[in-house]
């Protein structure tokens, strides 16, 4: 894919969509996606990548990471190239993958596209994870939209850390911890996610009582280059809404234009 931008994690851009059952992002890596979700994952089954410490399932000729070593994956370099995984729970349930169904999985990885709503009974997979350089492009099918609202808020608190460390004593810099962006806020920006917004940590304002994180509405855009670009343009005019974090209150909340 084009990648005519500098890839940039202090921006965040959602697209959901409800009736596939999928969500198209820029701005969340897997470490994050893995690390806010990591009650929920059981065994991977590798569809597309270039890890290589994999297991070997003869029935299918796929690779696949177990449970117990799904850490080691999350600390590897997956951002070069394609990476798309399945979750499942057994692993025998491997062995009775139906032709049609590895034909399926190969699609997905491939294409980056269903042929049917890819959740399985044999597997009874929670998520279907699709990213072409890691963060740059991902899309994520969710069986439960609550993983993904979830996630989202545990992801946008992290990174407003990452951006705003304090100083102990020592002069030490240090990630500072906020609570998570509740579900029902974000539950209540879908008619936004569902036309494609922007979070931008790139333009939090904040004084000693709050933080802002201003939100755009974009539009729908599957080449993140275009989404850039629209960004940029979008980004002169006021948002269309802020999250707002009460440093007193230890709260969020939304501001709506």
């Amino acid at each position: 894919m084009k990648k005519n931008h500098p890839y940039s994690r202090d921006l965040l851009y959602v697209h959901l969509n409800e009736r596939d059952q999928y969500v198209l992002s820029h701005g969340i890596e897997f470490h994050e996606f893995a690390r806010s979700l990591a009650d929920s994952l059981n065994h991977l089954l590798l569809l597309k990548h270039r890890y290589e410490d994999g297991e070997f399932n003869r029935h299918t000729l796929f690779e696949y990471v177990p449970e117990d070593s799904v850490e080691k994956l999350v600390g590897a370099n997956v951002h070069t190239g394609d990476f798309c995984w399945i979750d499942f729970e057994e692993v025998e349930a491997l062995n009775v993958l139906s032709p049609q169904e590895i034909a399926e999985l190969l699609y997905l990885g491939h294409i980056k596209h269903h042929l049917k709503l890819p959740f399985y009974n044999q597997l009874n997979n929670r998520f279907v994870y699709l990213s072409n350089e890691d963060g740059w492009f991902n899309k994520t099918y969710y069986r439960n939209f609550n993983d993904f609202f979830r996630m989202l808020g545990i992801v946008l608190s992290g990174k407003l850390g990452e951006m705003k460390p304090e100083k102990s004593l020592l002069g030490i810099r240090r990630k500072k911890a906020y609570p998570s962006v509740s579900k029902e806020i974000l539950k209540s920006l879908i008619p936004a996610l569902k036309e494609g917004a922007v979070f931008s940590l790139k333009n939090i304002q904040q004084n000693r009582n709050r933080i802002e994180v201003p939100i755009w509405i974009i539009g729908d855009f599957a080449n993140m280059d275009d989404m850039h670009d629209e960004y940029k343009e979008a980004s002169r005019n006021l948002p269309d809404g802020r999250l707002i974090f009460d440093k007193k209150l230890k709260e969020w909340s939304l501001l709506a234009q």
